[in-house]
């Protein structure tokens, strides 16, 4: 009873977020675009809905570890696993703007996925190989314009929690522009919201930023070996991160 009153709680108050946040959004989107052409401006507020509500919510502690970059307006390529849609939410406390690759149903929903176009986040249509070809398009627009880009190589949330196989498009578009990944990795969000259930759970989750891997100098052939690198050090900071827990 009590977990359903304290859900029941947390998504009244992340409506009442939203439908606030959405016009806030509107405004600095409209009165920035002009000259921001990365959008920082309007990412950066429509994040901190993400921020306030977890604020909000008495089940979820989140927190960050590692460090970002210094100068946190050089483009990189973002790479992380992806254990629930929480995920999202709990990336946004890095205080670093990113332009996300989702997939096109979450840019459909009203108001969330209205911020989300406003803010430049990238649609992808899942297993349209013509979708995900445009979708590095524009990711390599946004990494021109010194804007980062958040992708999920994964493709699709972890049943299990143990990491998936990687896909190759963000390690191909890192080689392509001879831009640095940045791996961040997450845990805990899965307790946060289970698949098929309404109700949210306690969850103390983490976002931890891994070292800078330079691309400078790599070929395309380089693209498995730089995948496999990047993975094998993600999973064994995830398994750090779970024996700390």
């Amino acid at each position: 009873m009590k977990r359903s009153i304290l859900s029941l709680w947390s998504w009244f108050a992340l409506g009442a977020i939203v439908i606030v946040w959405t016009p806030i959004v509107f405004l600095v989107w409209i009165a920035t675009t002009p000259f921001d052409k990365g959008r920082y401006a309007t990412g950066y507020t429509f994040r901190r809905l993400c921020v306030l509500h977890q604020w909000l919510n008495p089940m979820w502690k989140f927190k960050t570890s590692g460090q970002l970059p210094a100068n946190k307006r050089n483009p990189y390529v973002m790479v992380s696993n992806h254990e629930s849609f929480v995920d999202m939410l709990l990336l946004s406390h890095l205080k670093i703007e990113m332009k996300y690759l989702s997939k096109e149903s979450i840019l459909r929903i009203p108001l969330v996925g209205w911020m989300m176009k406003m803010s430049g986040d990238i649609s992808l249509l899942r297993g349209d190989r013509s979708s995900g070809a445009a979708a590095l398009v524009v990711c390599e627009k946004w990494l021109k314009r010194k804007m980062s880009v958040m992708i999920f190589p994964e493709g699709t949330r972890s049943f299990d929690g143990e990491m998936r196989e990687f896909k190759d498009g963000a390690f191909r578009l890192a080689i392509r522009t001879q831009t640095p990944m940045l791996p961040v990795v997450v845990h805990g969000t899965r307790s946060a919201l289970r698949k098929s259930d309404w109700r949210m759970g306690d969850a103390k989750a983490e976002v931890r930023v891994l070292e800078i891997i330079e691309t400078t100098g790599m070929t395309l052939d380089d693209v498995p070996a730089l995948r496999e690198r990047v993975r094998d050090a993600m999973i064994a900071e995830v398994a750090k991160m779970r024996l700390a827990a």
